[in-house]
């Protein structure tokens, strides 16, 4: 595979050397590999219900580790309660819903080439081989297709790990960057982008004229004077609409950021922060935001970055939480923090983990190396790519 100049202090970084000692199993599988393909069926397998595939199936789970070797069924085609758990292990590494069921998503995943998850994990090796990470520093990194946080202290040790919520495919992606958290404010207020205010909440208060007060908004002047009103005129609509006015939402439990608020400085205006929607960390897949990184643990992530600031310990942090007022709080120690792009993650116990391209990042690097060995005059079979639905 050809490589492209990077920056990252591979050595330093216990991931790249997971990520090449799993590239050398999984190229291993993929030459075994007999490149079966299961069956689709009308409605998902059910626990319990014959099913054709049942042999593939069996060989391809022992294969890569989720079946124990000696496990075959008595009955030749039965979906038996060994292989649902097995199934059940295959989906939690796929980033699918581990509901033991065969329906299309698990289905296609089971039918991906063990050649693309080559691909995959040659592509992560770039990924992390570019990484601009200097581990003699504390630092949060946010994997955005696994739709996980970890943070480490000093030497790459694992310090904290949380789910989170990203922007959504397509159209609101949360960017890649790096930058330095450099604030953490206590009961934010939520200035409602423009975009939001014009797409979706003016529709909202037009049907509900108190939707402003039940939902603590206020509506705010360019120099953030508060406007009295009411109830919301036609007149208000036109301003809000037209940006000369704007929604501002109260700190509290009803807040969109949550409780607290990361700022780290992007020109993206990107930030994290607490949520009240905690249900939403239940899903598989959760890109739900407009492009800011919702947290599943935010006062823990709080606690983490204050623990070099003399005075915040968490009983104090809980406590502006949970407080009457909005305190900002400038760290003396900004922490580095990036969004990485990685789907292929090897855990320390060598589980390897695959997420779908969401975003199509895995699609532009293949792209971008080809074309590199395209001008090195080197000619690739480019291997792994998924065959077509």
């Amino acid at each position: 595979m050809v490589t492209l100049a990077g920056t990252g202090l591979v050595a330093q970084d216990n991931s790249y050397q997971r990520t090449l000692k799993a590239l050398e199993q999984y190229r291993a599988l993929a030459a075994e590999d007999d490149r079966g393909i299961l069956p689709s069926t009308k409605k998902p397998v059910e626990p319990g219900e014959h099913y054709a595939g049942v042999p593939r199936l069996t060989r391809l789970l022992e294969r890569i580790g989720d079946l124990p070797t000696g496990n075959r069924p008595a009955d030749s085609d039965l979906y038996d309660r060994a292989l649902v758990a097995a199934v059940k292990s295959f989906q939690a590494r796929h980033g699918l819903e581990p509901d033991g069921r065969i329906g299309k998503t698990t289905l296609e995943q089971l039918n991906t080439p063990l050649d693309f998850r080559v691909r995959q994990l040659e592509l992560a090796l770039e990924r992390w081989r570019r990484l601009p990470y200097d581990s003699s520093r504390p630092a949060i990194v946010l994997n955005l297709p696994e739709f996980r946080l970890r943070a480490f202290d000093r030497g790459y040790r694992p310090a904290l790990e949380m789910k989170i919520v990203i922007g959504r495919a397509r159209r609101l992606k949360t960017p890649l960057l790096s930058s330095k958290v450099d604030a953490v404010i206590f009961r934010p207020y939520w200035n409602v982008p423009l975009s939001i205010q014009r797409n979706e909440l003016i529709a909202d208060i037009k049907r509900d004229p108190s939707y402003i007060s039940k939902n603590d908004f206020e509506l705010v002047t360019a120099r953030d004077a508060v406007v009295a009103q009411e109830d919301v005129s036609d007149k208000l609509l036109m301003q809000l609409r037209s940006g000369k006015l704007r929604l501002r939402q109260r700190p509290g439990p009803k807040n969109a950021l949550g409780l607290v608020k990361f700022e780290f400085p992007n020109e993206y205006n990107v930030y994290m922060h607490d949520t009240p929607a905690k249900s939403l960390f239940g899903r598989a897949r959760r890109d739900f935001s407009h492009g800011c990184i919702r947290l599943e643990r935010a006062e823990d992530l709080a606690e983490w970055v204050l623990r070099e600031e003399y005075g915040w310990p968490r009983d104090r942090i809980v406590a502006a939480m949970q407080g009457t007022e909005s305190i900002t709080l400038k760290l003396t120690h900004p922490v580095p923090v990036m969004t990485v792009y990685v789907t292929a993650v090897v855990q320390e116990s060598g589980k390897v983990h695959f997420f779908e391209d969401i975003y199509g990042e895995d699609a532009a690097l293949e792209k971008e190396i080809a074309e590199a060995a395209a001008e090195a005059g080197i000619t690739s079979d480019e291997p792994g790519r998924r065959p077509r639905e």
